[in-house]
């Protein structure tokens, strides 16, 4: 009696939706003016790609406390510029850090970088900004 196993790969795509706070991009807008915003969101955007980036290289190093420190200073950046789920995310990932779980750290970690990077075009979009 022969059995044919056939493997079965499934792939799991994570789609993270992002929802920008709209009324703080304007409150920025509103205190500092078009140029004013623009350049805060611009540098606050490359701001939190490279940190965003430095805390994957922190993970594959192992190094949990400085990635704690990475993950929780992008919390008040992405907030300044209404990214609340990416700010929300940050804090999980120090959280989990805290209480010692690996597990959740991974997980929340990818979370947050596959919502920073949808966080980070919303953004771009939204505010039709060029490189």
């Amino acid at each position: 009696m022969g059995f044919n196993v056939v493997a079965q790969i499934l792939t799991v795509i994570h789609k993270e939706n992002v929802r920008l706070d709209s009324d703080k991009l304007s409150d920025l807008y509103a205190q500092l003016g078009e140029a004013g915003a623009e350049d805060v969101v611009c540098r606050a955007i490359e701001e939190l790609a490279v940190r965003l980036s430095h805390c994957e290289r922190l993970w594959r190093q192992n190094d949990l406390p400085n990635l704690r420190k990475s993950a929780r200073s992008l919390i008040a950046i992405a907030d300044q510029i209404g990214m609340s789920a990416m700010a929300r995310v940050a804090g999980d990932v120090t959280a989990a850090i805290d209480a010692n779980d690996f597990a959740a750290a991974s997980a929340t970690l990818f979370r947050l970088m596959r919502i920073g990077e949808r966080s980070l075009t919303a953004v771009w979009e939204q505010q039709d900004l060029s490189v």
